[in-house]
């Protein structure tokens, strides 16, 4: 009888995994059909993104002000809080989770600012018409920001 339970959630978990989507690979912004803040936009130019299993990685190439940086993060898709580096060396603590038809991937983000509130940021992963697209929201005591990012695959 074990082993029936064992075999029957272990196809529950291969049927359910096989529909997620694989962000995996590198992406050039589409500024053409990105909708972007005019004044100031979090938009990277570039992301490379490394989906396996439970782990899920991105390095965005953004640049600000005439400076290129290189944001890197690691994530679990298992819904735990995961911990990176955020602006000027704050703990920035997120949270993966998958739609219920596991087409599109959420990640919350929340982040100290310098006047001692926080930034939330949630950021939308879907694959559309062979692009990725990226919907974006950044809500803290500055306002509210949203933009929607549309990559090419290279």
């Amino acid at each position: 009888m074990k082993k029936i339970v064992y075999l029957l959630t272990l196809s529950l978990i291969s049927i359910t995994s096989m529909g997620q989507v694989n962000f995996s690979g590198t992406w050039s912004l589409n500024k053409s059909k990105s909708t972007l803040n005019e004044q100031f936009s979090m938009a990277p130019g570039k992301m490379i993104l490394v989906q396996n299993a439970n782990d899920f990685t991105t390095e965005k190439h953004v640049t600000f002000q005439d400076q290129e940086f290189t944001i890197n993060d690691k994530f679990t898709l298992d819904g735990k809080e995961c911990i990176n580096v955020g602006w000027m060396d704050s703990k920035k603590t997120s949270v993966c989770k998958w739609a219920e038809d596991s087409k599109s991937l959420t990640i919350t983000s929340k982040l100290p600012i310098q006047d001692s509130g926080e930034m939330t940021i949630v950021e939308v992963y879907k694959i559309e018409d062979n692009s990725l697209k990226v919907e974006v929201t950044a809500s803290s005591s500055y306002g509210d920001m949203t933009e929607t990012y549309l990559f090419d695959k290279q």
